[in-house]
């Protein structure tokens, strides 16, 4: 099949677009190769990808309505799953304007783009941040997400409400998808696990923000992949409501669009994460107590049971050896790309 991806230079898009081309399928990816981290592993990224010919890269800004559509006129793609985005919850605090460009101009732009060409199944990310500091756990899909604790929340949960309308308004099946604290290899500078691990490398303090106590649904790389090639051959429709007992399905009844968390359910604490890298790279971190920080949700813990109906599966791996391969990565290629 022929996937349009955007955000492959990105640490999600890499990988989805890598196990993509492994299996034989064709990538067209669209990236900004914007600077808002090393430039040299977003190169280096897509440097990977470009080494199967089934890839086509193309640089271009969300914003940019024309790129996008001049992207389509060189492909037909069957399925165009949305990756790129401006992420990070605490840089929207100093720059709110990049994601209002980026998450709701540009996604809008992507909205228009899989409507002219009529794809088979439009897939967008969200996050889990939409679920602000909801005191009810597991987060269920259903659930309230209308109060948002960062303006990078409130523009996936914008990007959400203009796709439902989308869904609704031209029958175009959309899945938006909910992450939950992804982390792994190629991962990017600004998540804890890559910060915490360069600053114990480096016999530098480790900033834990709320002392500690929050805990985070953590998932692997690898199973966030699996799960959304699984969930792009599921195109929302009223053939695959799903009507398993205790399941809520997001299945909307005005247009073929559905809301998934991508998360095993499984959260543990920021203090239970530093000792499970403690542990991988033998040495105690330094730990700078602060905080939380504006912007912070104190948990956030997916409920996995609408995925498991659908694709028969969630995220499994287990912390410690998802951390192993990060710090191997970190070690081989720290180095190489100046990290």
């Amino acid at each position: 099949m022929h996937y349009l991806l955007t955000g492959t230079a990105g640490f999600i898009g890499f990988h989805l677009a890598r196990r993509l081309l492994e299996e034989g399928h064709q990538v067209t990816g669209f990236d900004g190769l914007t600077p808002y981290y090393n430039l040299r592993l977003k190169e280096a990224r897509h440097a990977a990808l470009s080494q199967f010919q089934g890839f086509r890269p193309v640089i271009g800004m969300l914003e940019d309505r024309r790129a996008l559509e001049t992207t389509l006129e060189h492909g037909n793609p069957d399925i165009v799953v949305h990756l790129a985005a401006q992420a990070g919850v605490r840089y929207s605090l100093e720059n709110p304007k990049a994601y209002l460009d980026s998450n709701l101009v540009g996604s809008w732009n992507v909205l228009e783009l899989a409507r002219q060409a009529g794809v088979q199944h439009l897939m967008l990310a969200s996050t889990s941040s939409v679920y602000g500091a909801n005191d009810s756990t597991p987060f269920k899909e259903a659930d309230k997400t209308d109060e948002p604790l960062s303006f990078y929340a409130a523009t996936k949960k914008g990007m959400e409400l203009m796709a439902h309308t989308y869904a609704h308004l031209h029958k175009l099946p959309i899945t938006a998808f909910r992450f939950f604290t992804v982390y792994g290899p190629w991962g990017r500078p600004d998540m804890a696990l890559f910060k915490f691990v360069k600053a114990i490398l480096e016999d530098r303090e480790i900033e834990v923000y709320g002392e500690g106590r929050m805990s985070r649904d953590f998932t692997y790389v690898d199973d966030l992949i699996s799960c959304i090639i699984n969930l792009s051959r599921i195109a929302p429709n009223e053939s695959n409501r799903v009507t398993a007992p205790g399941v809520s399905d997001t299945l909307s009844h005005q247009g073929p669009y559905r809301v998934v968390n991508i998360g095993g359910g499984q959260p543990v604490t920021v203090l239970d994460f530093i000792a499970a890298i403690e542990t991988v790279m033998g040495r105690q971190a330094k730990r700078a107590m602060l905080p939380m920080q504006q912007g912070d949700v104190p948990r956030t813990f997916a409920s996995p049971l609408l995925l498991q109906a659908l694709t028969g599966e969630k995220p499994e791996i287990d912390l410690e050896t998802g951390v192993r391969a990060f710090v191997d990565w970190y070690l081989e290629f720290r180095d190489e790309l100046q990290l």
